[in-house]
């Protein structure tokens, strides 16, 4: 008396689980990848609005000249924390001031000058040091020239109504 043995072999198995490694081999890193950009896109968006309630405010007090967006870099000498600028912004020009940046390190604020109860800044910065949590103690850890860099690792600049400084395309780790 013979028995039909059912279920499958362990060829067959050893099939299944080499497919789906490589499946994993190829959808984790697009993953990861993708991960990352998501950050630095909420990261992005957050820059935008607070340089919009900044803006408004500025519009308001009727005391606001943009300057160019390169010269911002090298006018922008007065550092002041999140608390001093949601003070001014919220909530009339911004419900909730962001103050950290999509990988959870903290957002850093520059102008030309003092941001209390002074003229609004003409020249202005917010910047992120982005995935590796890093601005090279206190500055910038630009790519040559900034705008469009390739590492996640570089910090997003935004200054004076643009970015400066942003990861774009096929993204190096």
């Amino acid at each position: 008396m013979t028995r039909k043995q059912k279920g499958f072999t362990l060829i067959e198995l050893l099939i299944v689980v080499a497919i789906i490694g490589i499946l994993a081999a190829i959808a984790i890193p697009n993953l990861l990848t993708a991960m990352q950009r998501s950050k630095q896109k909420r990261t992005m968006a957050d820059m935008r609005s607070i340089a919009t309630a900044w803006e408004a405010r500025a519009t308001d007090m009727n005391k606001y000249n943009a300057a160019g967006a390169i010269s911002a870099v090298a006018t922008c000498t007065q550092s002041f924390s999140a608390g001093e600028l949601s003070s001014a912004l919220s909530p009339t020009y911004i419900k909730l001031l962001p103050i950290k940046d999509g990988w959870g390190n903290p957002l850093k604020f520059m102008a030309d000058q003092s941001f209390g109860n002074v003229a609004p800044a003409q020249a202005y910065l917010i910047w992120s040091a982005a995935k590796d949590g890093d601005s090279a103690g206190g500055g910038f850890e630009a790519a040559p020239g900034g705008g469009a860099t390739t590492a996640f690792n570089n910090d997003i600049i935004y200054g004076n109504g643009s970015f400066l400084q942003y990861a774009e395309g096929v993204q190096s780790q």
